[in-house]
C-alpha cells in the first residue's frame, strides 16, 4: 500500500472508531506529539491532552457519528469533508466540518478541524 493510500486508511479507520465514544480506544491512532486543533479553540498538544479533550467532548454528548462526505489525499496529508453529528439529549446537531490530518509512520501527528463554532453552539442550545 502506498503512502497516500496508507494515510487515507488510517484516517478512515480513525473516523469510524469515533462511533464507540471511547477516547482511550483512539490513542493508538496518534503519535505521542500529536497536535489536535479545533481551529476556533486552543490546540491540544500531545497525546494525553488530545485524549483528554476528546474524552471531555464525549462526556458532553450522548452520541457522535462521523459521515465522510469527501476525502482527498496527497502523500501524508488527508483532507476530509465530513458531517459530524452530535446527539445531546433530544438535540441532534449535524455539523459540516473540514478536517486536515497529517500522518507520520502510520499515525496521526496533526489534526485540524475547521467549522463554524457559532453554528454548533446554536444547534446544541436548541436555537437552530
Amino acid at each position: 500500500m502506498g503512502t497516500a493510500a496508507a494515510a487515507e486508511q488510517v484516517v478512515r479507520d480513525f473516523c469510524d472508531a469515533f462511533d464507540g465514544r471511547n477516547a482511550e480506544a483512539l490513542r493508538p491512532y496518534f503519535t505521542d506529539d500529536v497536535v489536535y486543533h479545533n481551529i476556533p479553540l486552543e490546540p491540544a498538544v500531545g497525546i494525553d491532552a488530545t485524549i483528554a479533550f476528546i474524552d471531555g467532548f464525549f462526556g458532553m454528548c450522548d452520541g457522535m457519528t462521523i459521515e465522510m462526505v469527501g476525502i482527498a489525499v496527497r502523500d501524508n496529508l488527508v483532507l476530509t469533508e465530513r458531517i459530524d453529528t452530535f446527539t445531546v439529549g433530544e438535540v441532534v446537531a449535524p455539523l459540516p466540518v473540514m478536517g486536515a490530518f497529517d500522518v507520520r509512520d502510520g499515525k496521526i501527528c496533526a489534526w485540524r478541524d475547521y467549522f463554524d463554532l457559532g453554528q454548533i453552539t446554536k444547534m446544541l442550545s436548541g436555537e437552530a
